[in-house]
């Protein structure tokens, strides 16, 4: 399948309006299942996998790096994918930024995936105690080495993010391409305003995490009696408040007008919104991916795009 590609930041590199979330690898999708979603998810046109060494290590029994080892599994059982998708991953969650502690993460990752360059390494997030110049200076070695092609920042301020910015500019270093931050129809505030015009004023590609609302969007829970549904269905208890019905109901009324499914009008919006590169969404069933993957057909009109920014407001 044929699908339209979007520049990720200025890193040189294409990907489909939405990226796989490999958080669940290894976690709520076992090995075979994962397999069977990558595949998946690659026969749809998709090119974009997002992992990190930190998945999932909150699971007992898990340290780390399971959803990077199911990916490099996969690749190994066919290598002619890897030419087929963008891999990114990330670094820096629990063990900070220092410049020893991204080289040798990134050795870690590269070994698991078994690839030799990760095309996108992300910052997984800020760390104050280290500077920027020497956290970049990491990264842009690391690009200089071959081992990675571009740099993303994730969960980054307006203001750190224009600072890092800055400090690339300033030192020579590669420039980041890519924001991840968290944004949805149900927390828009978390993009729209300062951090998306940082973003933006420095040419980055921005891939919002959270598309889904934990599966709040899906229309899967709709009462405090839902939220056993799934082992994140507690999060969602804030959801089902405020802004969050109103949304759900505009969710309704554009599926009974389109006969799409609920996630995949919440990622098709998404994917409309300014700046947006590619919508981030996981799945445990290729059922489920294949409601993700309708959004990159699924044209919204400017009525139902409406429709869902006023419910959402």
């Amino acid at each position: 399948m044929t699908v339209e590609k979007r520049s990720l930041g200025q890193s040189g590199i294409s990907v489909a309006p939405l990226a796989l979330g490999g958080n669940v690898f290894g976690w709520t999708a076992d090995e075979p299942t994962s397999f069977d979603i990558l595949d998946a998810f690659v026969d749809a046109g998709g090119n974009m996998v997002d992992s990190a060494d930190v998945y999932s290590a909150w699971v007992p029994g898990n340290k780390g790096g399971e959803s990077e080892t199911v990916i490099g599994n996969w690749l190994r059982r066919d290598p002619a994918k890897r030419d087929k998708i963008v891999l990114a991953t990330k670094v820096g969650f629990f063990e900070g930024l220092a410049p020893e502690k991204i080289a040798a993460a990134c050795d870690a990752s590269l070994q698991r995936l078994g690839i030799d360059t990760i095309d996108l390494y992300y910052h997984h997030k800020d760390d104050p105690n280290v500077p920027l110049a020497d956290s970049l200076g990491a990264m842009d070695a690391l690009v200089k080495a071959g081992k990675i092609r571009s740099i993303g920042m994730s969960q980054y301020s307006p203001e750190r993010l224009d600072e890092a910015m800055r400090a690339a500019t300033a030192d020579s270093l590669t420039k980041p391409s890519v924001l991840q931050t968290w944004y949805n129809l149900v927390e828009r505030e978390e993009l729209e305003g300062a951090l998306r015009d940082t973003a933006l004023a420095h040419g980055l590609g921005i891939i919002p995490f959270y598309g889904l609302a934990n599966g709040f969007l899906t229309g899967k829970y709709r009462s405090k009696d839902d939220l056993d549904k799934s082992p994140r269905g507690l999060r969602n208890v804030e959801y089902l408040e405020g802004r969050g019905m109103r949304v759900l109901a505009a969710l309704d009324r554009i599926a009974a007008e389109t006969g799409a499914a609920l996630a995949s009008i919440t990622l098709a919006w998404t994917i409309a919104q300014p700046g947006i590169t590619a919508a981030l969404a996981s799945a445990t069933s290729v059922d489920q991916l294949k409601e993700l993957t309708a959004a990159m057909s699924l044209a919204l009109t400017p009525e139902q795009i409406a429709l869902l920014d006023e419910a959402s407001r």
